[in-house]
C-alpha cells in the first residue's frame, strides 16, 4: 500500500509567485528543474493576500494574472509528473477593497484603528475572515485543483505585542474568561495573563477548524499544516503553541530559512531535533531553505552563497530536517541560485534511507518550554531565557557532547534514556513539572540548574523559595549581584568586571608567578583542566544562595572592580564567601550542580572560551564521562549521533570559521584527520563505517565496546554509517 504524501514525499521544491510572475513564468523550464533537484513535491501559491487562480471570492488576484489560472496550471503540471502539491497561502491580511466591504473582520487597536502591514490590513483571527471566508477559499482551492494539503505563511494573525479590541475579541474573551481585554501589555496583570492563554488556545482552535474544513473537501489527507518557525522566541512571539501543533500534525513545514545574529548553524539542526521530541522521530520535517539571500539585510532577488546554504541545510540534515528549495520569482537575472540545490537535494535521494526512521542518542538533555519563555522572559525572552539556552547548547557542541531538547512537560517520556537534564534559566516551572524533575533526579538522573530557575511558578510570580530547592540543595535569599544584559544595555562595563574564585586556591601561596601549583590541593574534577589558575573571568548576573551542608562551592564570587583608568584597575575586595558554583550528591547517585552565576547566558552572549570550558566540564562530571561519542582532531563540529535498525549514524558537521554570523560565509575550511570512538550496542561488532560524502569506508577497530576510525578530511560534512 503507498505511502500517505506526508510520509512519503522528502524533497520539496517552491518558486514562491510574485504579481509578475503569470507572464513570465516558463512552466518547461521550471519542470526540468524539479527533475534536475529530485523533487517530490512542490508548494505554489494559490490564494489569500494575492490569488493567483480565477477566485469567485473577493481575493486579491495577481496585478498581471488577467483570466489565467497560473496556480491550476502549476498544480495540473506537478500532479501528472506524479508529485505532491501544496496550496500555499498567505492569508492574515487583505487589501483595502476588502477591508471597506467588510470592517468588522479586520483587526484595529485601543483606538478603533486598523493594524496594518505595509498596505494591507490585519485580518482578526476570531472574527469571520477566519471563521467564514476562509474556509470557503479553502474549499474553493480543492474544488479547482485538488490540492494534497496546505501551507500558510502567516495563519496565527497578530503578534503578542498588540491585542485587537475588535467586538469579536471583546465578546470571546469575556465568554471564556468573565474579563476584559487587558488594556495594555502587562505581564503582572491577570487579564493580560489570561489573554495570552486564551490567544495560544485560539491559534490551536484555527488550526483544528480549517484541518476539518480541508478534510471534508479533501478527504482525511487533505491536511491543513500552516507553516512554524524553528526559533523559539519567534513562535512565543506569534502565539503559536509549539507542543501543541506539533502533536496535532501529521508533518511540519518549518518556515526556518536563514540563521540569526545571535545563532548559528547548529541553530538547525537542535530545531529539528526538538520538533522531532515534540511530534515523533516518525514525522518528516521540510523546511524552506532559501536559496536567495535572506538574512538580515535580506536579498530577495540575489543568489545567497552556496556554502552558507549547504551549511544550513546539511545541519537540518543532522537534525532530522528534509530538504525544501525557496526561491522567490520565476524568472532571475542572478541565477547562480538555482546551482546551489541540485548537488544537494541529490545527495539526499541516495542516501536518505539513513536520513529518517532513526533515533538519536544522547546522555544529556536540555529542558525548555514556551510558558518560560513567555512568563519568565516576559519583555526580554532573548536576553532572560534563549542566551542561557544557547549558551549550554552551544558549549556542548563545542566540547562534542550530543545533547538532546526536552519539553519541561514531556520529561518522564523523553528524558527516560539520559543520565542528566540541564535547566538553564528555567526560572519558570509549573508544579508538576518541578515534580518530574524530581522523579528524574530520585531515579538516580544528574542535574544542573543555573539563575532563577524554579523561583516562579507559571505565571511568573515568585516563590519563597526555588521550587526545586529540595534536589538543589540551596535556598534562595531574594539577593543577587550583578544584571542580565549585553554591553551598553542594564548596567555599565565597570558593573560587568566581576571574577570567579575557584576553590581551593592553587596559586594563593605561590612566591612569583611563575610558581607551579600546589600539588597537595586536590580540586574537585568538575573544575578539571583549570589548574593552571585561580581566577576565571565572569561579568554576569549571580543569585545569592544558602546551601545546605552537603553541597560544596567549587567557586566563589569576586565583586566588580574599575576598568578605566588602568592604575584603579585592582580587586579592592579579592575574595568573598558568596558562592557562584555549588556542587553535590544525592543518596539516589544523581549528581547535582547549580550555577548562582549565570555562565550560560555568559557564554550565549559574551561567547569567553573559559565560560564553555567551565560548562562542558561540569556536564562530563555530572554524566560520569558518560558520553556516547568522542571526536579528536581540529576544528569546530558539531556532532549528532543517531540510531538506527542495525546501524550507528553520525553526523559531523564541520562549522569551523562559521562561528561569526555577521554577513555570509562564502568558503568552506576543511579539517582532519579526526579521530573517532562511537560507544556500540552491547554484543554488537561493527566491521566497517560507511562515508556517505566522502564515499568508501574506513577501517573500525573495536574495544571495550568503542568502534573506533578515522576521518581524514571533512569539508562541510560528513555522515558516517557504523555497521
Amino acid at each position: 500500500m503507498t505511502k500517505p504524501w506526508y510520509e512519503r514525499v522528502t524533497r520539496w521544491g517552491q518558486t514562491n509567485l510574485t504579481e509578475t510572475d503569470p507572464v513570465r513564468y516558463d512552466a518547461d523550464w521550471w519542470r526540468d528543474y524539479w527533475r534536475r533537484t529530485r523533487i517530490g513535491g512542490v508548494i505554489v501559491n494559490a490564494g489569500g493576500i494575492v490569488a493567483y487562480y480565477p477566485s469567485q471570492y473577493p481575493q486579491h488576484r495577481a496585478i498581471h494574472l488577467a483570466d489565467r489560472d497560473l496556480f491550476g496550471e502549476i498544480a495540473d503540471t506537478a500532479h501528472k509528473d506524479g508529485l505532491a502539491v501544496i496550496a500555499r497561502m498567505d492569508s492574515n491580511r487583505a487589501d483595502e477593497q476588502l477591508y471597506n466591504e467588510h470592517p468588522d473582520w479586520f483587526a484595529v487597536d485601543g483606538a478603533g484603528r486598523p493594524y496594518r502591514a505595509g498596505d494591507r490590513y490585519v485580518a482578526c483571527i476570531n472574527g469571520p475572515y477566519y471563521e467564514e471566508f476562509l474556509p470557503l477559499v479553502l474549499r474553493e482551492v480543492i474544488e479547482h485543483s485538488q490540492p494534497e494539503g496546505f501551507g500558510d505563511n502567516s495563519w496565527s494573525g497578530l503578534e503578542r505585542t498588540k491585542i485587537c479590541y475588535c467586538g469579536w475579541c471583546a465578546g470571546r474573551f469575556r465568554t471564556a474568561t468573565g474579563m476584559a481585554l487587558p488594556a495594555r501589555v502587562d505581564w503582572d496583570d491577570p487579564a493580560y495573563r489570561r489573554w495570552i492563554a486564551w490567544s495560544y488556545q485560539r491559534r490551536t482552535e484555527i488550526w483544528d477548524l480549517n484541518n476539518r474544513v480541508t478534510q471534508a473537501a479533501g478527504g482525511p489527507d487533505c491536511l491543513w499544516i500552516g507553516m512554524n518557525a524553528g526559533d523559539l522566541v519567534a513562535q512565543s512571539q506569534r502565539l503559536r503553541d509549539h507542543r501543541a501543533l506539533c502533536r496535532r500534525t501529521k508533518i511540519i513545514l518549518l518556515d526556518s530559512q536563514w540563521r540569526n545574529e545571535e545563532a548559528g548553524f547548529q541553530a538547525n539542526a537542535e530545531a529539528g531535533q526538538l520538533i522531532h521530541g515534540l511530534a515523533g522521530w516518525d514525522r518528516l520535517i521540510p523546511e524552506s531553505t532559501a536559496l536567495y539571500a535572506a538574512g538580515r539585510p535580506s536579498f530577495r532577488l540575489a543568489s545567497k552563497p552556496e556554502a552558507e546554504v549547504r551549511l544550513w541545510a546539511v545541519e537540518g540534515f543532522a537534525g532530522g530536517i528534509q530538504p525544501w528549495w525557496h526561491v522567490i520569482g520565476a524568472k532571475h537575472e542572478d541565477p547562480r541560485q538555482y546551482r546551489t540545490a541540485e548537488p544537494l537535494f541529490r545527495w539526499h535521494e541516495a542516501n536518505e534511507r539513513y536520513l529518517r526512521d532513526r533515533v538519536p542518542v544522547a546522555t544529556a538533555g536540555i529542558v525548555w518550554s514556551q510558558g518560560n519563555i513567555d512568563f519568565y522572559g516576559r519583555e526580554s525572552p532573548a536576553e532572560r531565557v534563549i542566551q542561557a539556552h544557547r549558551g549550554i547548547a552551544d558549549a556542548l557542541l563545542r566540547a562534542r557532547i550530543p545533547y538532546l531538547p526536552v519539553h519541561a512537560d514531556d520529561i518522564d517520556e523523553q528524558a527516560a534514556g539520559l543520565r542528566l537534564l540541564i535547566l538553564p534559566a528555567l526560572g519558570s516551572l509549573t508544579e508538576a513539572q518541578c515534580a518530574s524533575i524530581r522523579r528524574f533526579a530520585e531515579r538516580g538522573g544528574s542535574i544542573i540548574a543555573s539563575g532563577e530557575t524554579s523561583l516562579y511558578d507559571e505565571w511568573g510570580d515568585r516563590r519563597p523559595d526555588f521550587g526545586l530547592a529540595d534536589v538543589l540543595g540551596v535556598h534562595a535569599t531574594g539577593g543577587h549581584h550583578g544584571g542580565i544584559g549585553v554591553h551598553g544595555r542594564d548596567h555599565d562595563e565597570w558593573s560587568r568586571h566581576s571574577y570567579l574564585r575557584l576553590e581551593p586556591e592553587l596559586h594563593a601561596g605561590a612566591s612569583s608567578i611563575t610558581s607551579q601549583p600546589d600539588v597537595a590541593l586536590i580540586r574537585h574534577p568538575a573544575l578539571a583542566g583549570f589548574t593552571g589558575t585561580d581566577l576565571l573571568p565572569f561579568g554576569g548576573r549571580l543569585e545569592v544562595v544558602s546551601a545546605e551542608p552537603h553541597v560544596t562551592a567549587l567557586a566563589t564570587f569576586v565583586p566588580p572592580f574599575p576598568i578605566y583608568p588602568p592604575e584603579t584597575s585592582w580587586m579592592a575586595q579579592p575574595r568573598t564567601s558568596v558562592p557562584a558554583v555549588l556542587v553535590g550528591e544525592r543518596d539516589s547517585g544523581a549528581r547535582i550542580a547549580y550555577l548562582a552565576a549565570d555562565l550560560d547566558r555568559c557564554f550565549g552572549r559574551d561567547r569567553l572560551p573559559d565560560h564553555a570550558r567551565l560548562l562542558a566540564s561540569i556536564v562530563r562530571w555530572a554524566v560520569r564521562d558518560d558520553t556516547p561519542v568522542t571526536v579528536r582532531g581540529p576544528g569546530r563540529l558539531d556532532c549528532r549521533l543517531y540510531r538506527q535498525q542495525g546501524h550507528l549514524i553520525l553526523h559531523v558537521v564541520n562549522l569551523t570559521g562559521a562561528d561569526s554570523v555577521h554577513g555570509q560565509i562564502d568558503e568552506i575550511t576543511p579539517v582532519g584527520p579526526l579521530d573517532i570512538r562511537v560507544r556500540i550496542p552491547e554484543q554488537a561488532a561493527p566491521v566497517a563505517a560507511d562515508l556517505l560524502v566522502a564515499g568508501g569506508t574506513a577501517a573500525v577497530e573495536c574495544e571495550d565496546g568503542w568502534a573506533g576510525f578515522q576521518l581524514d578530511r571533512v569539508a562541510d560534512h560528513e555522515v558516517v554509517v557504523i555497521r
